[in-house]
């Protein structure tokens, strides 16, 4: 080689070490910022993450969906992982806020059990990843009623006034209205809605009130008779006196998922959530925890069979198979809202 081309050759090699030694190096994820339901991410489990991987988690909550698609709509919300139910996973992926997700990215992907893996509100899963799933449905302490419950019409039984409560959610209220009627819990029927609305505001001189928080002490005190309910809360009671069902309507099944908002800024330690979370022992700590149901097959060994076994957290498939999925309704939530204010303002 001449001295020339060995100039050019060891010029080349400087040029090569000096870009590999300017580029910059990928920066180890340091926050985690989460928006989730209340009590549905156990401090136990944000405590494990941060210890095994050195990322600090900030977990703010909501107490509704509608609340978390606002809050995305407005923008610049600064949320790594968000926590939606099915249909505000459709409503988000429609409207563009949340991130495609890319499986390769997601070791423990195939836990998820497989009747989760193609929802239909989130085809392959392309928007989101299950967590938790349950049920909206009674409870009831047989301390207080003459025979066992199994129906929504009790929610307007006149025998149990003043010892009733709803579920101060607009959805759910719903569920109980338009089955109550015979009508689907997704019924974008504004003559249907109409009918559960007159049903909801007849009931109403019968509650006790409307309320997400501590139904089910109130049911477990005796307090309240009857309550409708999500399953998770109820799984939690340690009282042989209160019995969780899904009416013979159907009542409905839920999935509360994770999912990546569009503008997140810290895409890495969100991924590394979503695994994290998919992993069998951490999956059945987070339903021993919570008592709410998860979505991962290879975490049901690891239960504890209390657990397992309590009906209202895994329920019985003959009662599941009548159980309708809440959706996206579309133009018809307008009938839905309006509804709704007229039912709450009733009475007042």
């Amino acid at each position: 080689m001449s001295r020339t081309k060995l100039l050019v050759f060891c010029l080349l090699c400087m040029l090569v070490v000096s870009l590999v030694a300017c580029k910059p190096k990928a920066e180890t994820p340091t926050k985690l910022n989460i928006f989730a339901w209340s009590d549905e991410i156990p401090a136990e489990i944000v405590e494990a993450f941060e210890a095994e991987t050195g990322i600090q988690v900030t977990v703010d909550t909501y107490d509704s969906n509608e609340s978390l698609i606002a809050k995305l709509e407005a923008g610049a919300s600064g949320y790594d992982i968000v926590n939606p139910s099915q249909y505000a996973v459709q409503i988000l992926a429609r409207r563009g806020l949340l991130q495609e997700l890319d499986h390769s990215r997601i070791e423990n992907f195939d836990n998820i059990g497989a009747v989760f893996r193609d929802p239909v509100y989130d085809p392959g899963l392309k928007h989101s990843i299950p967590y938790f799933w349950g049920t909206t449905g009674l409870a009831y302490n047989d301390t207080c009623v003459d025979e066992p419950i199994t129906s929504w019409a009790a929610l307007w039984d006149p025998q149990y006034a003043g010892r009733i409560y709803m579920l101060d959610n607009m959805l759910a209220a719903y569920i109980a209205g338009l089955q109550v009627n015979g009508f689907d819990a997704n019924s974008s029927d504004p003559e249907e809605i109409r009918i559960a609305t007159d049903s909801l505001l007849a009931q109403k001189p019968l509650l006790a009130g409307y309320n997400a928080t501590n139904y089910a002490e109130l049911v477990s005190s005796g307090e309240a008779c009857i309550v409708q309910a999500w399953s998770g809360s109820i799984g939690v009671l340690e009282n042989p006196n209160v019995h969780y069902v899904i009416p013979d309507e159907g009542g409905t099944m839920w999935v509360d998922s994770f999912a990546i908002p569009r503008d997140a800024p810290n895409v890495d330690a969100a991924y590394m959530w979503l695994d994290f979370v998919l992993r069998p022992e951490i999956a059945a700590q987070a339903t021993e925890l919570s008592g709410m149901a998860n979505t991962n097959d290879a975490a049901t060994p690891l239960l504890d069979p209390a657990i397992a076994n309590n009906q209202a957290i895994y329920p019985p498939a003959e009662r599941l198979a009548n159980c309708d999925f809440i959706l996206d309704v579309g133009e018809a939530m307008v009938y839905y809202q309006e509804g709704w204010t007229e039912v709450k303002a009733a009475g007042q």
